[in-house]
């Protein structure tokens, strides 16, 4: 599975049917994928998140990925895992979940990263492309890094500060897929946020899992 279009990221809500109601919009809007992302979350509300957005997900026809959690992601059969550089070796996860889920990993502004997770993960993330408002201190990744990516056939998810005003420049920049969290869950009519996004991709092909 590869992950082009709008990729949303939720956004730490611990209300579990405001969150839903979010996800809903935003794929109603188009976007191609959800990673389920809340830090801080205790693990019952985890599970009985990731379990309502698979639902929700499901519904749509769109893939849900996990944030971090191996266990987690079997433990509600999603589709997938994302991976950061604190989280287990994407070789030893693929050797527990198969070669029929996703992973994804985090490589900040490391490209020597990507090229040798690569092998054992789907695709590769750089970020914080601009100023993020959720991790203002992160590390910033050059667009070069997508186009360097791409010449080497690696499939790449842009992150951080993304939005209507400079997606078309990270797409161009040789993105796949682009995560949102603000941009989408912050936005007064969430479905038009990501409608609008995901045209984005228009004449490069439309947005799929």
């Amino acid at each position: 599975m590869k992950i082009r279009g709008l990729y949303l990221v939720t956004p730490d809500w611990d209300d579990t049917a405001r969150l839903a109601a979010a996800v809903d919009a935003a794929l109603a809007g188009g976007a191609a994928a959800v990673q389920y992302r809340h830090k801080h979350a205790p693990p019952d509300l985890a599970l009985r998140q990731a379990r309502e957005l698979l639902a929700v997900c499901r519904h749509h026809g769109r893939p849900l990925v996990i944030n971090d959690s191996v266990e987690l992601m079997l433990a509600v059969e999603a589709d997938g895992v994302h991976l950061g550089k604190d989280d287990e070796h994407p070789r030893t996860v693929r050797e527990r979940i198969g070669s029929g889920r996703y992973i994804g990993v985090s490589c900040y502004d490391d490209f020597e990263r990507a090229v040798t997770l690569a092998p054992f993960a789907d695709q590769v993330a750089f970020g914080s492309v601009f100023l993020s408002q959720v991790k203002p201190g992160a590390v910033r990744a050059p667009l070069e890094l997508f186009g360097r990516a791409r010449a080497q056939g690696l499939s790449t998810i842009a992150i951080g500060g993304i939005d209507g005003a400079n997606a078309a420049t990270v797409i161009a920049a040789g993105a796949d897929a682009l995560a949102v969290i603000t941009a989408v869950f912050g936005a007064p009519d969430i479905t038009v946020a990501a409608r609008q996004l995901s045209a984005q991709f228009a004449g490069n092909g439309a947005p799929a899992a």
